[in-house]
């Protein structure tokens, strides 16, 4: 991600995004060709990631988008009204602007990438690594697992107690397949790292 994007930069790609992607709201397409027309504004426009994390944060979204069509974030407020953010993009001229465009394989559009910039903001364990999703993933399972395995041994010694034949066939067959499901798992989880 780029640390400092020139205003041309930023003129080209906005062009080329609202010629190449129909915007949810139409104030959207305004508030972009509003920035484009006035230099001093898009000298502090900066397009990133997650800007609802931002102290003045836009998310526009496109057609193609499941993301809600527009946001504003100011501080700890946030609205839905594009006329209002607008109104403060000209009231406070001197003010960062952070703008997060959701866009259909956002994350891979070169041009999108190429004006990017690091978000400060961003909370310190926002990204997680897939490392860690694995582990996680890993430590649940095993969890369930051994919670079943454990009810199922309880229903089984009851079973026992109770010289409940059936019941302990049936308890029985059923941890032999949980074991069996879960050993299966752990396999398929092995050969795919």
């Amino acid at each position: 991600m780029s640390t400092s994007v020139s205003i041309k930069d930023k003129k080209e790609f906005i062009r080329w995004f609202l010629s190449n992607y129909q915007l949810k709201r139409r104030e959207s397409v305004w508030i972009l060709n509003y920035l484009i027309n006035h230099d001093s504004l898009l000298k502090k426009v900066h397009f990133v990631r997650e800007a609802r994390y931002c102290p003045r944060g836009i998310v526009i979204s496109t057609h193609c988008s499941k993301d809600v069509p527009f946001r504003f974030y100011k501080n700890h407020i946030v609205t839905t009204d594009a006329e209002k953010s607008f109104h403060d993009i000209r009231l406070n001229r001197n003010d960062p602007i952070y703008i997060q465009l959701s866009f259909k394989n956002s994350v891979q559009c070169a041009s999108y990438v190429a004006v990017l910039e690091d978000n400060p903001f961003l909370p310190e364990d926002f990204f997680i690594t897939n490392k860690e999703k694995r582990i996680a993933k890993s430590v649940l399972e095993i969890s369930l697992f051994e919670y079943q395995k454990e009810r199922l041994q309880n229903k089984i010694d009851d079973a026992l107690d109770h010289r409940d034949k059936e019941a302990f066939k049936k308890y029985s067959e059923e941890l032999y397949h949980l074991e069996q499901h879960f050993e299966t798992s752990r396999e398929n989880t092995k050969l795919n790292q």
